[in-house]
């Protein structure tokens, strides 16, 4: 019965947000706060990933340099997942895995933050920005699925799904993980302090 196929797909998607909140909310803490810290200080916060990811990254830059919830000045953040003349000149250059390595090397700063936002962890491109932020003293934080594959070996903060392998369960929790992200940090920088 379809309902029963609705009711299944719904218990899976809270099933994964559960488990991913009883073991890695200390983690997504400390990205909280590294987040808010690098915003205070006016880095910038680095977005980009693959086909849904790619998304995710458009969505939560936006959420930074607009707002989320609270009216407060824009904060610098950038997808580069959006510039189809850098995406496609990249590319045909220099081959799709440097699409996102190339534009970190051209604009990230010690102390920014890259999300490198990977359902399996494998993707080439996503790896070779990491490898730029590196170098560039950039902090990464991983959100992935699955085992995390490569990814969540060479991030400095891992968020992973790791209660499924299904795709759309991972995407769905990541949305999740990115409002929470937007949300608190914005509060953070609402309180005394402020940005």
């Amino acid at each position: 019965m379809l309902q029963d196929d609705i009711r299944q797909i719904f218990a899976a998607t809270a099933e994964a947000q559960r488990q991913f909140v009883a073991h890695h909310a200390d983690v997504l803490a400390r990205v909280i706060t590294v987040t808010t810290e690098a915003l205070r200080h006016r880095q910038t916060l680095f977005f980009f990933g693959n086909g849904g990811s790619a998304a995710d990254a458009q969505h939560l830059a936006a959420e930074f340099t607009n707002r989320y919830l609270l009216e407060r000045p824009p904060l610098p953040a950038i997808a580069l997942t959006t510039d189809t003349s850098a995406l496609t000149s990249i590319a045909n250059d220099f081959g799709y895995d440097q699409i996102f390595s190339k534009q970190l090397d051209a604009l990230a700063r010690p102390g920014d933050v890259a999300f490198a936002i990977s359902t399996s962890g494998n993707a080439p491109n996503v790896l070779r920005a990491v490898e730029v932020c590196r170098a560039r003293r950039v902090a990464v934080v991983a959100i992935t699925g699955g085992t995390g594959g490569e990814l969540a070996q060479v991030a400095d903060h891992v968020l992973c799904v790791d209660a499924t392998r299904i795709t759309p369960r991972i995407q769905e929790t990541h949305s999740v993980i990115g409002h929470v992200l937007c949300e608190l940090v914005e509060r953070e920088l609402a309180g005394p302090g402020g940005a």
